[in-house]
């Protein structure tokens, strides 16, 4: 068996209350002025006090920096930086859901930087990253992106997606406390719930898994599918808040070491050219990635199942394979996620469109277990368009 190489966030406090450890890190960071990077929606309804106010109770100069939205464009990127180069600033946090971590590590970095955001683009880019940049602490208010352990931060382009990555956007803390997603609603918690469970499945498939890698994405498995639906039903249920975030956190680390793969590269161009969100893009295309590839990793499928329903099966790996593809169909049902692009109001013209982008995600594509060229990829946007789960 070949080598791994596996690379985690330097430190992660997890558990219930954990954010009781913020204070404590930001002291020993001897950063005066902070730039906390959060969703405005996460400062009408008061949670960024949770940060703001023990800090600012300590003296700390605090500025808060809401000009976060879903998908965030270059554009958002390139204000960012601007602002963070300005501000003088000692330490960044990153507060809220995936798009928001996303933005806060990369500002931490490339503010740090010359040039443009434009030029760190992982497919067009032209500069390297040289420099750590400040220090960062990712705070993570949803169950679902696993952005406070990766070192990858995704912006939207015209028609699809491009990243900024680099080990030096990796999180010097992460804090995740479950307590922050209780006032998630339950389109949310369902989006980003499948987001996370998108990411332990591709990476337990992905060419570039590993045994420490398989561990914690069947296990990220077990937790999400086992609390996602009562995280939707019933968005104050402790176990279900505590399972999904624990589920979150563990397919992030899995996902960051083996890679995710075709699901992910053909959602990037939905997001591109549709807006649709990133977690609702995986849920509609997860089915049928993974019905396309079933028969390139029927065994792997059949461990899927087991984690899925919790319990082993008798049934051969074919057959567990083909049960696997239907118990995703039921989760992304469950949880009211539509399951066609054409719920979406997406027309069957703009497939062309999605391919010809979808394509262009090779560093994505390379860790398929089954190879996904531009044939393939049509296909299987067909298919998600019809609702028809079909086999490569």
């Amino acid at each position: 068996m070949s080598s791994s190489k596996l690379v985690f966030a330097p430190l992660s406090y997890t558990g219930w209350g954990s954010l009781e450890n913020l204070l404590p890190e930001v002291k020993k960071a001897e950063a005066k002025r902070i730039l906390i990077v959060t969703d405005p929606q996460l400062v009408e309804i008061g949670l960024t006090r949770n940060v703001t106010v023990p800090l600012e109770e300590e003296g700390f100069d605090i500025t808060l920096y809401t000009e976060v939205v879903p998908e965030p464009p270059l554009s958002v990127g390139e204000q960012l930086v601007a602002f963070t180069r300005e501000g003088g600033f000692h330490l960044v946090i990153g507060m809220g859901g995936g798009s928001a971590l996303d933005l806060a590590k990369m500002t931490a970095v490339l503010s740090q930087q010359e040039g443009r955001v434009e030029d760190y683009l992982n497919l067009s880019g032209t500069k390297e990253i040289q420099k750590k940049g400040l220090p960062k602490i990712l705070i993570p208010t949803t169950a679902g992106t696993g952005s406070e352990v990766t070192n990858i931060a995704v912006l939207s382009l015209d028609s699809t997606k491009d990243v900024v990555t680099h080990d030096y956007l990796l999180a010097d803390v992460a804090i995740i406390d479950p307590e922050l997603t209780l006032t998630v609603p339950p389109k949310v918690t369902a989006a980003t719930g499948i987001d996370a469970l998108t990411h332990a499945v591709e990476a337990y498939v992905s060419t570039n898994s590993s045994p420490t890698t398989d561990a914690l994405a069947l296990h990220a498995i077990r937790l999400i599918a086992g609390s996602i639906r009562s995280a939707v039903r019933d968005g104050a249920n402790r176990q279900a808040r505590i399972d999904m975030s624990y589920g979150s956190y563990i397919a992030g680390l899995a996902f960051f070491n083996a890679g995710v793969a075709g699901v992910h590269a053909l959602a990037y161009p939905l997001g591109g050219q549709f807006h649709i969100s990133h977690g609702e893009s995986n849920a509609v295309l997860l089915p049928y990635v993974m019905g396309y590839i079933r028969k390139s990793c029927e065994g792997r499928m059949a461990d899927i199942l087991e984690a899925v329903e919790g319990k082993s099966t008798d049934l051969s790996d074919e057959e567990a394979s083909l049960r696997c593809v239907e118990a995703l169909v039921a989760i992304v049902k469950d949880v009211g996620i539509a399951q066609r692009l054409s719920e979406f109001g997406i027309h069957e013209a703009a497939l062309n469109d999605l391919t010809r982008d979808g394509v262009k995600q090779k560093r994505l594509l390379a860790r398929s277990p089954m190879p996904l060229g531009e044939e393939e990829i049509r296909a299987i946007y067909r298919a998600a368009y019809r609702g028809e789960v079909i086999e490569g």
